[in-house]
């Protein structure tokens, strides 16, 4: 099945169509389709997403995950030396 620009393999549509959808299996899809696009900034693509399928099921264990993507990630910190080497 083919999609669009911002789903070339139909992958998020599909998942709003999926009747009891879990978050965990919305998360595994969307991994799937963040590895199938080709830009630097994938932002955009997820911002327009959620405007073409949020609007149908506000509460869809896809949208939450769509959401959680344009979050900014936390900022890991390194631990070093010794601590690193063997833990608390």
């Amino acid at each position: 099945m083919k999609g669009d620009i911002y789903d070339p393999k139909a992958l998020i549509r599909e998942a709003y169509r999926i009747e009891g959808i879990s978050l965990a299996e919305c998360r595994t899809i969307f991994m799937d389709w963040a590895l199938s696009i080709t830009v630097d900034d994938p932002k955009t693509y997820i911002r327009h997403l959620l405007e073409q399928y949020s609007s149908e099921d506000q509460a869809h264990p896809m949208t939450e995950t769509l959401r959680a993507a344009l979050e900014q990630a936390p900022r890991a910190a390194r631990r070093g030396g010794r601590a690193a080497r063997v833990g608390s």
